[in-house]
């Protein structure tokens, strides 16, 4: 936060003159999405665990890099948002099961089956929210307007400020919350379809 309001009172006293000039240089922002590429482990805490449910930590990435684009006016330039790259999903799955099921038993298998499960859902919702991410992203990043920065030591400061301003557009927060949401949705609905039954059979 300081060093955002640092920003704002820095382009406020060096080109409030010209910050007006710098809306004709505002670009239809180009918007593209990629997905990273993910990776299961699986470990078995020392510690005891649900003997019927193991559990799934999913790591997600959410980064978004910006391409600027600079013009040259009166007296400094005219920073703006012209391209958006971002990365949005899950690239590391941490599978635990309880130690007391030896790996590839029939109790161990279930279990990792189960988990698979909810790795399946965490990737699903990913790829079913793809159009509202676009849609979001891009109208977060249309709303960015240019920034008058008076010297070139000052463009990487004027490019992390658009990013802060993309990310904490309300359609972009909207979006991740929605996703959240889908998420705990869909991994209550498996816990509810599989109460054991499953992995009952392994001791029968």
């Amino acid at each position: 936060m300081l060093k955002r309001g640092f920003l704002v009172l820095f382009l406020c006293m060096g080109g409030a003159a010209l910050a007006d000039d710098c809306i004709a240089y505002k670009l239809k922002p180009r918007v593209f999405i990629d997905v990273p590429n993910w990776e299961k482990q699986v470990v078995q805490p020392n510690q005891p665990m649900n003997l019927w449910h193991g559990n799934v930590v999913a790591t997600m990435v959410d980064n978004y890099d910006i391409i600027a684009d600079i013009t040259p006016v009166e007296d400094g330039f005219c920073v703006g948002l012209k391209t958006v790259n971002a990365t949005v999903g899950y690239d590391n799955f941490l599978v635990k099961i309880d130690m007391r099921h030896v790996p590839n038993s029939c109790a161990y298998n279930a279990v990792l089956a189960h988990e698979q499960k909810h790795i399946n859902t965490y990737l699903s919702v990913i790829d079913d929210f793809k159009a509202d991410l676009q849609q979001s992203i891009f109208s977060a990043a249309d709303s960015v307007m240019p920034v008058f920065v008076k010297e070139k030591d000052d463009f990487d400061r004027a490019v992390d400020m658009l990013n802060d301003e993309l990310q904490s557009h309300p359609d972009l927060i909207l979006v991740k919350q929605k996703i959240k949401a889908a998420e705990e949705i869909r991994n209550k609905d498996i816990d509810k379809q599989e109460d054991g039954r499953q992995l009952s059979v392994c001791f029968e």
